[in-house]
């Protein structure tokens, strides 16, 4: 009973902790619209993308696709853009059909790698149609004029354990001194998965075939990290998720791990030999603290982004998550500290007697020199030098094969998550962050990519004197135009750019755009934006020096009192007048910009000054598009204010002028007056229609997607059967509006935009 009502707390935390909604939500056509985004979709139809280099030493960026590379330079992209087509060779398509593989997904070559191998060439890995192939690619030198762009074909080899054999399989990878690092699995069937080095002038290396070391790994990411200014202690840190089987339990468990490996490591010479010797790995925990000690755990690792800080030995690694519990799903950042991953790797090894044991931490003696690190000055004692891993003791390398686990697990600063989201119906999958300086301290701004084409940013705010986060979701970019998953992103700090990459194209986004959010003072400094400041006269980029407004905690409104606008301020609110008929349903329209804002209204009725709010019963309902009245009285007539109240900030966002027509009035209108107030109808109009309650109608409408439906609905309303044209008209009886492409008549002549889910009869 206490686990359930502590599961329960949980639940409802972790719902309250993703329950933020994105302040501005901008859609693919406004994102392309107003030049926040370039597409790039290839020559030929279908890029079919898989791998991205952003080159800001030579302002380049390097795009594979499906048989296909691109080179696009950054200052002008669709001016200059060079293509290199890279097929299988052949017969390699024919054969990967016949091996059972999918001709329309599989049987191509998919470039999986681009990376810069020196300061002329990039290394390019293909599937090779389930036949990896690596070759070097000529770039050029930076500040040629000459748009380099080349395949070697003399130096094409084999990408076996350099490249995944299927397009979409865990692949991740990086490049340290002309040599290549990557994790994959190396045969055609799936069943070789390793940490392999190659290309350079050693010897290859890779990790033994033993589920101790990898159970079928999901790798995500690869990097470089030094300890120390010494070179011979440098480290590769891959990190990736794994099975694994509990002794208490015969189900597999998906864990996510960091493992590293040193850079000089050579092998053994009679153990080990051509396999890593200084292997090991620990777990990667991000999880939220419960009562009673039951944490929620975050365990699929979905991507991971390396903040480099002015310490080139510290950056803080920002890892996503998602949950893999059958009970909610959900994702996490976790923010990790590289001083707490080198602790839990200097920690206790992890030992049991046999599967059937629990893991416990290793009390026996450890050997020298330590199983794991790497030979050096930093690490030899005095008189006991080791230059290689090939010197090393067999009792050295037996432990580190048969100890590659650390027993403590790494955990995230602060102990919980930066980031928790529940409340989405995306999955998050890429991650990338931006440290922006804002007047109040530095502010780390997430991008998060999910499944369905969109790009959430995302800022984390601190409370002053306290630990306690605050998450601001400032907008949601729909990037692509279908919900297609978002699998690489990558960010230009220098140009203030976005690459995100799908299997469709590549697009490019700008970071921030402040006019987005509005023309008041209070409009900037609500929305946050750490990107964004009011300069006396607009919301504009945040510049260091001179006199900008930027609000974190305190009130929007008193921060722009000396900028002459008012918290009702309404001059910049247009008036919109409607006609509604006695006794039938009325809707009034307004939508908030911010769904983080609530709504009120108030209405002012002639000849009193003062407005009250207006009350809400089963008569008159405040719904999330506008107010609906279902049955409309003579003493509804007056002005109605929308307002909108945030952060303590309100504005007026609509004004309406409601006049309510009796029965009699219509009856003594001309022919005329009521031709330019309704649609002809086949059927004479009566004076006084019966009271009818048409909410039901009303909110059938608002969900309808469907326009031939809401205009044939309108028209039975309207006239009493489905056939007929619909005219416009000067003036138009509010609940008797004509819906068409959206829009209303309104009197005199003007348009009134009506969104379709909230469009009324």
């Amino acid at each position: 009973m206490r686990a359930a009502a502590a599961l329960g707390w949980l639940w409802g935390a972790l719902l309250a902790a993703g329950s933020s909604p994105p302040r501005l939500r901008l859609p693919y056509r406004e994102l392309l619209g107003m030049n926040r985004s370039v597409l790039f979709f290839g020559h030929r139809g279908f890029l079919g993308f898989r791998s991205l280099y952003l080159d800001e030493y030579r302002d380049r960026l390097f795009i594979g696709g499906k048989d296909v590379l691109y080179s696009l330079r950054l200052d002008r992209a669709s001016a200059d853009t060079k293509e290199i087509y890279w097929p299988p060779l052949p017969g390699q398509t024919e054969e990967c059909f016949r091996k059972g593989k999918d001709p329309a997904t599989d049987c191509a070559n998919y470039v999986r790698l681009l990376q810069p191998y020196n300061r002329t060439h990039l290394l390019a890995c293909g599937t090779g149609a389930c036949h990896p192939v690596c070759t070097f690619i000529y770039v050029g030198h930076r500040g040629e004029t000459q748009h380099a762009f080349i395949l070697d074909p003399g130096s094409t080899e084999s990408g076996r354990g350099r490249c995944p054999h299927e397009p979409d399989r865990a692949f991740a990878s990086t490049i340290i001194g002309g040599e290549l690092y990557a994790g994959l699995t190396a045969d055609f069937l799936g069943r070789d998965p390793g940490i392999f080095r190659s290309t350079g002038t050693r010897a290859a290396l890779r990790t033994e075939v033993d589920q101790r070391l990898l159970n079928d790994p999901k790798f995500v990411a690869a990097y470089m990290i030094p300890d120390n200014d010494d070179r011979d202690d440098d480290k590769a840190y891959f990190f990736f998720t794994e099975k694994v089987v509990e002794a208490d339990s015969k189900e597999h468990t998906i864990v996510s791990r960091v493992a590293r490996v040193c850079v000089n490591d050579a092998g053994g010479q009679r153990v080990l030999v051509n396999k890593w010797s200084t292997f090991n790995k620990a777990r990667l925990v991000c999880s939220v603290p419960g009562p009673g000690g039951i944490d929620t755990y975050f365990d699929e690792l979905e991507d991971v982004f390396l903040l480099r800080t002015k310490d080139g030995k510290n950056p803080e690694i920002y890892a996503l998550f998602s949950t893999v519990s059958h009970v909610f799903q959900g994702s996490a950042v976790c923010v990790y500290r590289m001083a707490d991953i080198r602790e839990v790797f200097n920690g206790p090894f992890a030992h049991r007697d046999s599967p059937l044991h629990q893991w416990g931490a290793y009390e026996g003696r450890v050997p020298y020199p330590r199983p794991g690190v790497c030979p050096s000055k930093t690490t030899n004692q005095p008189r006991r030098p080791y230059s290689s891993t090939k010197e090393l003791p067999d009792e050295v390398l037996h432990f580190a094969r048969a100890h590659p686990l650390m027993y403590r697990a790494v955990r995230p600063r602060h102990h919980r998550p930066l980031l928790v989201k529940t409340d989405l119906q995306q999955r998050l999958l890429q991650l990338v962050v931006d440290r922006v300086d804002t007047e109040d301290g530095q502010h780390d701004v997430l991008f998060l990519g999910t499944d369905a084409g969109s790009v959430l940013k995302v800022v984390v705010l601190q409370m002053q004197s306290s630990a306690v986060t605050e998450e601001v979701v400032l907008e949601e970019l729909q990037v692509f135009k279908v919900p297609v998953p978002i699998t690489q992103m990558e960010i230009s700090v220098k140009r203030q750019k976005l690459y995100v990459g799908a299997s469709l194209g590549v697009a490019q986004v700008r970071l921030h755009q402040c006019k987005s959010y509005g023309t008041a003072c209070a409009e900037c400094c609500l929305a946050r934006d750490p990107y964004c400041a009011w300069d006396g006269t607009a919301c504009t980029r945040y510049q260091p020096s001179g006199k900008r407004r930027h609000v974190r905690h305190t009130s929007s409104v008193h921060q722009c009192l000396d900028q002459n606008l008012t918290v009702d301020d309404l001059e910049h609110v247009e008036e919109k007048v409607l006609y509604g008929m006695e006794h039938n349903s009325t809707f009034l329209e307004c939508v908030p910009r911010s769904p983080q804002a609530s709504v009120q209204w108030f209405v002012q009725r002639p000849p009193d000054e003062q407005r009250d709010e207006v009350k809400t019963d089963e008569r008159v309902l405040q719904t999330e598009q506008g107010l609906l009245f279902r049955q409309l009285h003579r003493r509804d007539a007056g002005v109605y204010y929308c307002k909108t109240l945030e952060h303590g900030f309100t504005q007026t966002v609509a004004k309406t002028a409601l006049e309510v027509l009796g029965g009699e009035q219509l009856a003594r209108a001309t022919p005329r007056q009521r031709e330019d107030r309704h649609p002809p109808c086949p059927e004479p109009w009566l004076a006084a229609p019966a009271p009818k309650t048409w909410y039901k109608d009303i909110l059938h409408l608002a969900s309808s997607a469907d326009r031939q439906r809401v205009e044939e609905q309108c028209l039975r309303l309207w006239c009493g059967h489905r056939k007929g044209k619909m005219a416009k008209g000067k003036h138009a009886l509010a609940g008797m509006d004509v819906v068409k492409k959206g829009r209303v008549a309104k009197p005199h002549g003007e348009r009134i935009r009506v969104p379709r889910q909230a469009a009324a009869t």
